[in-house]
């Protein structure tokens, strides 16, 4: 009896909105109520909240607010508890945050129809959603990011995770979240640093897809850096607008391939924050890699030395440190250890983005390792002389 393999395909349809507002938790705002409650709802929902420790350290009165919000919308809302972890990469590198979110989903009851809720910067926004997508092999979440960096990247794609071997990311999931809402409230208290680190990724995006995106971050620059609001809206707005739209329609929202253009510049970034000892921001490191590529695009004749030395310019002009905090061979080869690090990440053919143009990519697919190690020496070479 010849028995023939048994196939079926299917297709699952994905959606979910980014919001903008300001004071979220404001008893007058009803938009979280809105997201989580419609018609078909029966009875009060249930959310169990996990909040950023280091947003609590500048907004100390969050809880309260989340907590009163709740009794006003108690006939649809209830919040069962606010669980608090670390904010910054440190909230990634060990499992026991993510088990102290399980149990506290265990312990509170949270179903496939209640609903957990992150508030803070990208890396917890990263952990605390692989929690939720683990439990109950997913639940319902909502998040509220509370940085440039997680407002614009970190927190509108379908990817969650922690770092696990020395290795960013190496456990995780691909989970569509329920919504995403930018409050620009949070964004007041941000330490200048952090202001700044989360434009590298606006300036990736636009490096690789719009050049009229990044003309626009170009004449912008001075704004950005003194903390204009108008400003920064636009980029995060444009910024998240374009990863979504990758994500939706660039054909591979999971990452089967081997092309990843939204990572221009993060094999560095990735291996810098691992020899920092996560010392430097992700979009800092992020930065750092983008200045790095460019460099390694212009000793290939990619780029022309104007617009690899007008890049570069725009950055510092923002604010960015684009030196590599890196000078032996022994280090340099440390760096270059990325690469390898990267692929066996993606998986697949190794693939860098470069660009050829300010808003065009081009994948490579072999790195020559005397170049980019000259690349390296270069660019220490250029930004001595900081653009003021």
């Amino acid at each position: 009896m010849l028995i023939k393999p048994i196939e079926q395909s299917f297709q699952v349809n994905y959606a979910y909105s980014l919001h903008f507002t300001k004071g979220i938790f404001d008893l007058k705002n009803s938009l979280l109520k809105d997201i989580i409650c419609n018609k078909e709802t029966k009875r009060a929902v249930k959310l169990l909240f996990v909040i950023d420790q280091g947003l609590l350290d500048v907004w100390p009165q969050l809880i309260k607010q989340i907590e009163t919000y709740g009794h006003a919308y108690d006939k649809d809302l209830t919040i069962t508890e606010c669980i608090i972890c670390p904010g910054g990469e440190a909230a990634k590198n060990a499992s026991k945050n993510v088990d102290k979110i399980l149990e506290g989903i265990n312990r509170n009851a949270i179903c496939r129809h209640s609903f957990v809720i992150t508030v803070g910067g990208g890396a917890l926004i990263d952990m605390a959603g692989y929690a939720a997508a683990i439990a109950h092999r997913g639940v319902r979440l909502i998040r509220i990011p509370t940085t440039v960096l997680s407002q614009n990247d970190a927190a509108v794609g379908v990817k969650n995770g922690i770092n696990a071997f020395k290795k960013k990311n190496f456990i995780g999931t691909f989970a569509v979240p329920h919504a995403i809402i930018n409050d620009l409230a949070f964004l007041e208290t941000l330490e200048q640093r952090d202001w700044i680190a989360g434009i590298s990724e606006a300036i990736k995006v636009a490096l690789i897809k719009d050049a009229n995106f990044y003309n626009e971050i170009k004449s912008n620059a001075e704004k950005l850096k003194n903390r204009d609001e108008e400003a920064m809206l636009y980029t995060i707005y444009r910024c998240a607008e374009m990863h979504m739209e990758h994500i939706a329609k660039g054909g591979d929202p999971f990452e089967s391939g081997s092309s990843r253009p939204l990572d221009f510049g993060h094999w560095a970034a990735h291996k810098l924050e691992d020899i920092s000892n996560y010392s430097l921001r992700h979009g800092e490191a992020v930065a750092k890699g983008i200045a790095l590529d460019l460099t390694y695009a212009y000793l290939l004749s990619y780029i022309t030395r104007e617009v690899w030395t007008e890049i570069i310019s725009v950055m510092q002009q923002i604010g960015f440190d684009l030196s590599l905090p890196i000078s032996s061979k022994k280090e340099i080869q440390n760096l270059l250890e990325g690469i390898e690090e990267f692929r066996e990440h993606l998986g697949g053919e190794l693939t860098i983005t470069l660009i050829d143009r300010i808003g065009n990519k081009v994948d490579v697919h072999e790195i020559d390792l005397t170049l980019m190690e000259k690349a390296v020496n270069t660019l220490n070479e250029k930004v001595k002389i900081k653009v003021v």
